[in-house]
This record gives C-alpha cells, structure tokens and sequence, in this order.
C-alpha cells in the first residue's frame, strides 16, 4: 500500500471486503409497499411522539412526530395515506419501539421537489432547515444532525470531514452516493461549512474507490466554493478507517482524548448519506424519508443498491428482489462487523440501516468458542488501545463491573477484536454486557 495514503496509527484489520457482490449495481428506485411502518424512535435520544391519530389521512413529507423534551430528530411520513395503527415496532435489536402505520394510497402520485436557491440563507436558517427535515447521523447512532451543527459555547471548531470511508465488507452505498450524486454531496458539504462558519473541509475516501475519488475530485473543481477548500484524501483500506476518531486522526493527525468528542479537537464530522440528506433538506426542501441502502450476500436471490422509503419492511424488500436462497444462514442489519443479526424479516427500515444482508454457512464463522489463549492479537488489533482481553475474563468471572479502569467505555464495538480472536470468543458482546453492569 502506498505510503502517500492516510491512515491512523494503532490496531485495525483487513477483513474480506466482499463489496464486489454491488459496488458495480447503479442505485435502484424500490417501487412503493402498500404499507409502511414507521418507528418514531430513529435517532439517538428520546422517541418522538405521536402528531396523528388512527383515520387521520397524511401527505408525503408531513411531520408525524416530533420530540417534545430531550434529545431528538423529527419523523415524517413516507408516502401520502391513512394512518391505521399507532403501536409499537420491532427494532433490530428486537426492542419494541413506538411506530406509526400508515397504508397507501394507491393513487397518490409521488411529490415533487423543486431546487431553491439556499446561499441567501443565514446558517441559523439553514440549522433550522436540517432540524426540520428530522436529520440525524445516517451512517452511526442516529445522533440528531442539528444539536452536532451547534458544538457548544466556546469550541473552536476549523475543520469538517465528511466520511466517505464505508470500511465495513459489503455495504456500498455511501460508494454509489458518491459516485452518481457527486455534485450533491459537495453542495451539501459547502452547506455544512456556511452552518459552521468554516471553510476548510476535507472528504476521507478509502482507496478501494478510486472512481469515486476521481469523480469528486472533479465536482469540487467544477463547483464555484466561494473561499471554501474541499479536498478528497484517499484513505488507506484498513477496517475501521471509518470510525469518527480514526478518520479524524487519519485526515488531520489530531487524536481525540479518551471520553472527547471530535469538537474537542476542533474537527465535526459527517456521513456521506447524511451530507446528501442535507442538500435535500435545504435545496429541495425534502425531509428525511427515503435513504439508499446495500441488500447483499450470497443468501439474496437479487443483491442491490436500493433506494427505499423509511418503514418499508424487510420483507417487502426480500419479495421485490426475488426471495432468498435455500443455503441462507444468517441476516443481518449492518455491516458484519458492527450490524446486528435478526431473526424476523418484519423490521421497517430507518434512517440508520445502511443495508441488509442475507449470509450463507461459507459466508459466516459459527465455530464455538473456547477459553483465551493469552496471544494478544486483539490487543494489537483494538484502535484505541484497549485490552479486550481483560474485559472479557472479567465479564466471565462476573466482574464485568469492575471493567471501566481497562477503558470498557472508550470501546466503539468495532469487532476488531472478535474478527482477529483465534479462540473465537465472543469479545464485542463481552464489551457489552461490560457497559451494562458498569452502568448500573
């Protein structure tokens, strides 16, 4: 690997990137469910409430729920309807959460957006703006976009990275955003700088996508900036490059300290797909309903990159793309490194699915595991430096509350550690239960 391209400095894997299955498949318009749950839980904090009742009829793009004290993001409908249930939904860690149905009305045609000229705007109305579309962290958490927008006061914040990294195997849709919307993602990070009052602004792409690269490289230059500086630095492919305090110690050199957030270091940072739901919030005056998300894996009649409204149900997505095959052995919500397993295809898509991926027995490893063998490859591996080792012998001997002096609480849950485990221990869901009874 060339040394010209940026990386961070401790641990990381090189896992089987299995990304060929879709990075060559063009984003496909999914044609509409006749139903839609919508969870009114899709973002980091407190779930929104109910703004319509059971009959209540809705129109595409309406506000359907709204957080009334805490943090939070709004939620909208997806399609134009009537509302036919307010209950719960299963989450993909099967979490019941509150949801609104909603069936559609056949007839309705799709809204239009029409582009409106934002550069007038004050950053306080452009905030206001992606507050409105119900915006949050696409490729993480879920964390409401506008309450990042708005570091508190006194932060000195001079940089904006836009991750374009997509290091976990498989999902490639951060990879055709970038490729066939290219010019959307650089208004929209000219946006995010307005809002920060920045103009230098950096979008960390892993070298495995070079096209994408190439094709930004070439939107920033054909993009009158007006004083901001865009640049698009190739990463090098290492797993996980696209973790926020990998990425910003990768484009900037700072480290954040253990505990901080990447204001602390002057750095915000923001999700490609976020990037574009940005520019439709405030070029279109579009919510945030509809997302692109990869549907991959050898257990998939038909993998694809798929543009799907919010609450579309996984089953709908399988029966569209032609079911799955006899050998499938596992689903899962994610990427393999970090995403969840589930056991039902009746979960709705959120704002936060990045894919949906449907393995074979060749495609997972469901050997049990065995006692640790002191070898210290995760600790080599851990890119912030932990001992995941220790954690787990503590959760075993039910310690796992003595945990946090090994740094439990600095751990992302990237599964490097797991990944690189000859004995195969369990060590991601070890951290877990670890931050439970610590909190406790």
């Amino acid at each position: 690997m060339s040394t010209s391209l940026l990386t961070f400095a401790k641990g990381g894997v090189h896992p089987p990137e299995s990304k060929e299955i879709t990075e060559r498949l063009a984003i496909e318009k999914m044609p509409l469910p006749e139903e839609f749950e919508i969870p009114l839980l899709q973002h980091f904090g407190a779930p929104c409430q109910p703004l319509v009742k059971k009959k209540d009829r809705v129109e595409e793009g309406d506000l359907i729920g709204q957080v009334t004290g805490g943090l939070g993001a709004n939620v909208h409908a997806s399609v134009t309807g009537t509302i036919t249930d307010i209950g719960t939904s299963i989450g993909p860690v099967s979490l019941n959460v509150p949801s609104v149905t909603i069936s559609r009305d056949l007839e309705a045609p799709d809204k239009t957006y029409t582009p409106s000229d934002w550069k007038s705007l004050s950053p306080q109305e452009l905030l206001s703006k992606i507050k409105d579309a119900g915006i949050v962290g696409i490729g993480g958490a879920g964390f409401p976009a506008h309450v990042k927008l708005a570091p508190p006061p006194g932060t000195k914040v001079d940089k904006l990275i836009l991750n374009g990294a997509e290091c976990e195997p498989y999902l490639t849709t951060d990879h055709r955003v970038m490729l066939e919307k290219p010019e959307e993602v650089i208004v929209g990070a000219q946006i995010l700088l307005r809002v920060l009052g920045i103009s230098e602004g950096h979008i960390g792409v892993e070298a495995n996508k070079s096209d994408a690269i190439d094709v930004l490289r070439k939107a920033a230059e054909a993009q009158k900036l007006h004083g901001a500086k865009i640049s698009i630095d190739a990463l090098q492919v290492k797993y996980p490059q696209g973790s926020e305090k990998q990425l910003i110690e990768s484009v900037t050199g700072r480290k954040v300290p253990g505990g901080g957030l990447p204001f602390d270091v002057g750095v915000i940072v923001q999700n490609i797909g976020t990037t574009k739901a940005v520019y439709d919030a405030v070029v279109l005056n579009k919510p945030l309903y509809e997302k692109v998300i990869t549907i991959s894996g050898r257990g998939i009649s038909r993998p694809a990159n798929l543009q799907v409204r919010v609450g579309t149900r996984i089953r709908d997505i399988v029966q569209y793309l032609g079911g799955t095959k006899p050998d499938l052995a596992k689903i899962v919500m994610g990427g393999p490194m970090m995403g969840f397993a589930v056991s039902t295809l009746d979960i709705p898509v959120t704002k936060t699915v990045s894919g949906v991926l449907f393995l074979t027995k060749e495609e997972i490893d469901d050997q049990p595991h065995g006692p640790c063998i002191r070898c210290g490859w995760c600790v080599e591996a851990c890119p912030m430096g932990l001992s995941p080792n220790e954690i787990g012998l503590y959760v075993e001997a039910g310690r796992a509350a003595d945990t946090a002096p090994f740094g439990v609480f600095d751990c992302f849950e990237c599964g490097s550690c797991a990944f690189v485990c000859p004995a195969k221990r369990p060590l991601v869901q070890f951290i877990r239960l670890a931050k439970q009874k610590a909190k406790r």
